[in-house]
C-alpha cells in the first residue's frame, strides 16, 4: 500500500523558512515524478512545485525564486525548501506523485497518490 507522509510544516513569521519532506512508502519512486500543491482556506489546490525523474524542475510563478523542490531516491523522499515566505503562502501542503511515466506536471489530475497534507502558516 503506497504512503506519502508529508512533515516539516509550521507556524514561520514572514521572511522566514521552512523545509517540507515527503516520504513514501510501499513502492520507489525514482522513475516518477512527482510534486507539491497547496490549499488555502477557501480556494482550490494549486500547484507549487514539481520534479520529474530526471530532476527538471517547474515552478509556480509566485514561488519562483524562493522555493525549491528536490528528492533523495535513496531515502524515496520529496522535499521542499521554502525561503522568503509571505503571509499569501498560508495553506495545507501536498505532495504528490505519478504513477506512470511523464514530466512533472502542474495539473493535479496528472497524480495518482497523495499524502493527507501539512499546514504551513506565515504570519504577517
Amino acid at each position: 500500500q503506497v504512503q506519502l507522509v508529508e512533515s516539516g510544516g509550521g507556524l514561520v513569521q514572514a521572511g522566514g523558512s521552512l523545509r517540507l519532506s515527503c516520504a513514501a512508502s510501499g513502492r520507489t519512486f525514482s522513475s516518477n515524478a512527482m510534486g507539491w500543491f497547496r490549499q488555502a482556506p477557501g480556494k482550490e489546490r494549486e500547484f507549487v512545485a514539481a520534479i520529474s525523474w530526471r530532476l527538471n524542475t517547474r515552478y509556480a510563478d509566485s514561488v519562483k525564486g524562493r522555493f525549491t523542490i528536490s528528492r533523495d531516491n535513496a531515502k524515496n523522499t520529496l522535499y521542499l525548501h521554502m525561503s522568503s515566505l509571505k503571509p499569501e503562502d498560508t495553506g495545507v501542503y501536498f505532495c504528490a506523485v505519478r504513477s506512470g511515466y511523464g514530466s512533472g506536471s502542474p495539473e493535479s489530475y496528472d497524480y495518482d497518490y497523495w499524502g493527507q497534507g501539512t499546514q504551513v502558516t506565515v504570519s504577517s
